[in-house]
């Protein structure tokens, strides 16, 4: 089994929109994945709730994640997604340290940016393996990346992580989804945003690990 932390210290990066919707996408792919929802506002479980997926997320915090990855493991799961809290410090932590990969989403702005390099910083002292998810990006112009994306794209490789080669972008269909209960695998299948949920799903995780490394 893999466990996936998805992290964001930056209130309104979209944490909650991509931890429900990678659950949702790797399990339209066959895989046996289960969201906790560590974060105490619970934004994951009310939506999915709203339509009686309730089956497939469960509300733990941060000192039971250890506990709740073990017996999710024994129960023949094979991923866990992890919908962490954005604050105390010690309880992103906690998550980190349960985790096989952390994706840290990050919006394409400086302030963004800026709280996503810290939160590298952390990992790399901690030597966790970890990806960069840029979400709730302007669109391509003439098939090019917009400034705002492209510059963000360059300070983030300085943080040391990988980026996901995908951009999430700044899409209606993720918000109208989450209002539905559901992901947007769900919701739109053939919209582009399943399209980009889905390929953030079919990242190879494992050779994601491989490629960091923590000095």
């Amino acid at each position: 089994m893999k466990t996936i932390s998805v992290i964001s210290r930056k209130g309104g990066a979209g944490k909650t929109t991509v931890a429900v919707n990678l659950a949702a996408a790797l399990r339209e792919a066959g895989e046996k994945a289960l969201l906790a929802d560590a974060d105490p506002l619970r934004s994951s479980s009310e939506a999915l709730k709203a339509a009686r997926h309730d089956a497939h997320v469960v509300e733990t915090s941060a000192s039971k994640l250890f506990t709740l990855a073990n017996a999710s493991r024994r129960s023949g799961g094979e991923m866990l997604v992890i919908d962490t809290p954005a604050s105390p410090e010690a309880d992103i932590v906690a998550a980190i340290k349960v985790a096989d990969l952390c994706l840290v989403v990050t919006r394409p702005t400086y302030l963004d940016i800026a709280a996503a390099l810290k939160t590298l910083e952390l990992l790399r002292q901690l030597r966790a393996p970890g990806m960069i998810v840029l979400n709730q990006c302007p669109p391509p112009r003439q098939g090019r990346e917009p400034r705002l994306v492209a510059g963000a794209m360059e300070a983030l490789r300085f943080g040391g992580l990988p980026v996901a080669g995908t951009p999430l972008r700044n899409r209606q269909a993720y918000q109208s989804a989450l209002a539905a209960g559901q992901g947007v695998v769900e919701w739109e299948p053939q919209g582009l945003a399943a399209r980009e949920m889905r390929d953030l799903g079919g990242l190879n995780f494992a050779s994601a690990i491989l490629m960091l490394n923590f000095q």
